[in-house]
């Protein structure tokens, strides 16, 4: 028998390529810690308690479309940041568009 190994009793190759369905479901499977798109591709588990949403009147818009907390009373304590950033970028895309109808009013 030759020095080297002796890989034709072997069903698969002795290395891996990226085609590997075996290494690529084990991968696949393998759950790693701080992993955002983790949930994305599980089913939601039927025994899993809904948390309660927040019911009463609408809440005032912002800036990352955050829904209220269930707990919040409907009482805005802000300082009007959000309200005058919404309604200043508001006014700058109707500006901008009010500019560009009238630029191109004439063609």
């Amino acid at each position: 028998m030759r020095a080297g190994r002796n890989w034709g009793h072997c069903l698969r190759a002795p290395y891996r390529t990226v085609d590997d369905e075996d290494l690529n479901a084990a991968l696949r499977a393998r759950e790693r810690w701080g992993d955002p798109m983790a949930m994305a591709g599980k089913k939601k588990d039927p025994n899993a308690v809904e948390r309660p949403k927040y019911r009463g009147p609408p809440p005032p818009p912002n800036r990352f479309n955050i829904p209220p907390g269930y707990r919040w009373d409907g009482v805005d304590r802000s300082n009007g940041f959000e309200a005058k950033l919404l309604t200043r970028t508001t006014s700058k895309a109707a500006q901008e568009l009010e500019a560009y109808l009238w630029s191109v009013q004439d063609m």
